[in-house]
């Protein structure tokens, strides 16, 4: 998958140090309490080393006209992958995070795979209305200590050969 993608309004790139902080706030949001500025700094070279290795990463996603840093979208197992987004709050509702996994589900694509997954928590609306526009369908739910998950697949058009 491309490191770095574009869409009529934003930017998905790969991780710089200067998203740490950003980082920071984000988890923050999440209502698990702060991260350490140090702690994601690790966290991001942890995912830059990760794509390296695997061309597999999570991708900030930014404003195009601003440069605002929104939050991030990606992720992917080697043998299937997964869709994964998380946006600050004050970027929900504005249809980034449809934009940016459409973006990712075009790249995902071309990489030869079958279909493309994604978990949900039972309480994530708007996760769920997202993933419904893209296509997903639930598949199955598990259970584990912090609850129900809710497992959804989308099949993945074949990239066509040259004749």
């Amino acid at each position: 998958m491309p490191s770095r993608l574009e869409t009529a309004r934003l930017t998905l790139r790969p991780w710089s140090d200067s998203d740490a902080e950003g980082h920071s706030a984000l988890f923050a949001e999440r209502g698990a309490g702060p991260l350490p500025v140090e702690r994601s700094r690790e966290i991001i070279a942890a995912q830059l080393a990760a794509a390296a290795s695997t061309g597999i990463a999570l991708l900030p996603v930014d404003r195009r006209d601003t440069g605002a840093f929104l939050g991030y979208v990606g992720r992917a197992s080697l043998d299937e992958p997964e869709i994964a987004y998380e946006l600050f709050r004050s970027a929900h509702g504005h249809g980034y995070a449809t934009e940016a996994a459409c973006a990712v589900l075009a790249a995902a694509s071309t990489t030869g795979r079958g279909r493309v997954w994604a978990t949900v928590r039972t309480w994530n609306a708007p996760s769920f209305r997202v993933l419904e526009k893209l296509g997903f369908e639930r598949d199955h739910v598990s259970a584990d200590d912090r609850g129900e998950l809710v497992w959804l697949t989308r099949a993945l058009p074949r990239a066509r050969r040259s004749a």
